[in-house]
């Protein structure tokens, strides 16, 4: 465990703070009328593949002898592995994309449900690799969070910021239906 580090590398991920901002100003824009119950069903499936993504993790570093280990030691993963996991983790934004374009039905609603997957889906990947493997043992934990283009690198409680917020913007931007005026 490390003190508490304000900001990510390299430095551009630090304006990923901004995302929960982004269900909110499109929410203004025009309402979202996603549905608590597709949202629930989408929340689902983020939960659900954030143990997918966790258990992918350790297995890989399981087998490559990577674990246990500070998570920056991922990045010493032999060359043809660091590939396919980048073009894992493509795959996995390929399928929460896919996932969002059903959710929602105008492009707005689809990308507010790409958001709300992918932070139900990062929140708890952290969760379920804490169930699994007693990691993060603390939020000030530095972790890989994404290699494409580069390693994106951070404590633990900046993405679970990002992501909590994410979700709670938009749980709470959906449109309740409303009584006749």
């Amino acid at each position: 465990m490390s003190g508490f580090i304000l900001f990510a590398a390299p430095w551009w991920v630090n304006l990923l703070i901004l995302i929960p901002v982004v269900p909110f100003l499109l929410s203004r824009k025009q309402k979202i009328r996603i549905g608590k119950k597709r949202l629930l069903a989408a929340a689902l499936f983020g939960i659900a593949f954030g143990f997918v993504e966790a258990a992918v993790v350790v297995y890989l570093r399981a087998a490559t002898g990577l674990w246990p280990g500070p998570p920056e030691k991922a990045l010493a993963l032999p060359a043809v592995l660091l590939r396919i996991e980048c073009c894992r983790e493509a795959a996995t934004i390929i399928m929460l994309g896919v996932i969002a374009f059903f959710a929602g039905q105008r492009a707005n609603e689809k990308f507010i449900s790409f958001l709300w997957i992918f932070a139900l889906w990062d929140f708890f990947y952290y969760i379920w690799l804490r169930f699994a493997i007693g990691w993060p043992a603390s939020f000030l934990d530095s972790d890989v969070l994404f290699l494409i283009p580069v390693p994106w690198v951070a404590q633990v409680w900046f993405p679970m910021l990002v992501s909590g917020l994410t979700a709670l913007v938009i749980w709470f931007c959906d449109s309740p239906i409303r009584a006749p005026s």
